[in-house]
């Protein structure tokens, strides 16, 4: 069986949330004979096939970049092309580039959209694109929410539910960590630190860690780069140490020196949280905040860690002070947070309910 994903970005270029969740879909489902590419645009398109792990990276030239979406006239030529070897099409949702693809080149096959995210900031264009979107995702055969929260909380997927399936997220173990880089990072920020790590953008809440961590005077590391990076130096506050972007080795050296892991994300453009299941995965206790999305699926209030009032530094300053103050607390929500990955988040059970929607999808195919 032949698998063509489909998303705005891809590796060797990128490789954050949704990507990584190809990327372990890709791996995960190779072991029942599925060979996978992965479509994208990329601003260096050369060379146009890249070999990543046991699948394929495709990369059309992107044109122009507008309003957080890539465009691409490469793109359909490569798509129709593609699209014509697969037996499954699997697009990954929001990216209205590949709401054109399916509606004006048609590729005749099955497909699936995995719904990852509702669009949040956009609002204005939303009201343009909704005419769109709608069109594209009645085309699809199958629509696959990443958490049941979400589900709950979309009015665009709550239209859906006739075919709606919820797989979700899943991630392979971590690799064992360096003890040379994790002496030197003990070094560096000690332990039992509350740590973020991820991109720096303006749904993460970093101005409410800031004013929590001053209020409580508790040690903070944070890694990533993005927009938030001038508010994390700015406020140059001494139980504060900014780390900048690190590689997954540093992440995964970070995580087993953290006490817990905090994501003060307030909007649902964060619609599952990908870090905080690699925290999970961890073995970290966690504190979030409820906006209706997968970020409570992974975190149980009272169980994995503490679910909080989003925007709100208050909150998060009393829930630092209470793990803090709880060691033995902690650590019991850190045992069950890596329970709850095992039972629900692991790479392989994704791989095996995507597979078994492809077979449903496409039965002479994985026969």
């Amino acid at each position: 069986m032949k698998i063509l994903h489909v998303f705005k970005t891809y590796l060797p270029d990128s490789f954050t949330g949704i990507e990584r969740v190809i990327w372990e879909i890709a791996e995960n489902t190779r072991q029942f004979g599925v060979e996978t590419e992965v479509l994208s645009v990329s601003r260096n398109a050369e060379p146009g096939e890249v070999p990543v792990a046991h699948h394929v990276s495709v990369r059309a030239r992107q044109d122009l970049y507008v309003a957080s979406t890539g465009l691409s006239l490469a793109l359909f030529r490569e798509f129709r092309r593609r699209a014509a070897t697969a037996d499954i099409v699997h697009y990954h949702f929001p990216w209205p580039m590949m709401d054109l693809l399916q509606l004006l080149t048609p590729p005749h096959k099955p497909s699936v959209v995995t719904y990852h995210s509702d669009i949040v900031r956009q609002r204005t264009l939303l009201r343009l694109y909704r005419p769109l979107m709608h069109r594209f995702l009645r085309s699809a055969d199958r629509v696959v929410a990443t958490s049941p929260n979400y589900v709950q909380s979309s009015d665009v997927l709550k239209r859906y539910s006739t075919k709606l399936s919820v797989i979700p997220i899943g991630l392979s173990e971590q690799p064992p960590v360096d003890p040379q880089r994790l002496a030197q990072y003990r070094e560096r920020v000690g332990e039992g630190f509350f740590l973020f790590v991820g991109a720096l953008r303006y749904y993460k809440g970093l101005p409410v860690l800031v004013e929590a961590a001053r209020a409580n005077g508790l040690p903070v590391v944070v890694a990533g780069k993005g927009e938030g990076e001038e508010l994390i130096r700015a406020a140059s506050l001494p139980n504060v140490t900014y780390l900048g972007p690190v590689s997954d080795d540093d992440k995964w050296a970070l995580l087993q020196l953290c006490g817990t892991f905090v994501f003060p994300s307030h909007l649902r453009s964060e619609a599952f949280g990908v870090a905080l299941l690699e925290a999970a995965r961890a073995g970290r206790a966690m504190i979030s905040c409820e906006i209706g999305t997968g970020t409570s699926y992974v975190n149980l209030d009272g169980d994995t860690g503490l679910v909080i009032a989003p925007d709100d530094a208050g909150a998060l300053d009393q829930a630092m002070r209470r793990l803090a103050a709880d060691i033995g607390r902690r650590d019991a929500m850190a045992a069950r947070a890596r329970q709850r990955y095992e039972q629900h988040f692991t790479a392989a059970a994704m791989g095996e309910a995507y597979m078994a929607l492809y077979r449903e999808l496409a039965p002479e195919a994985a026969a």
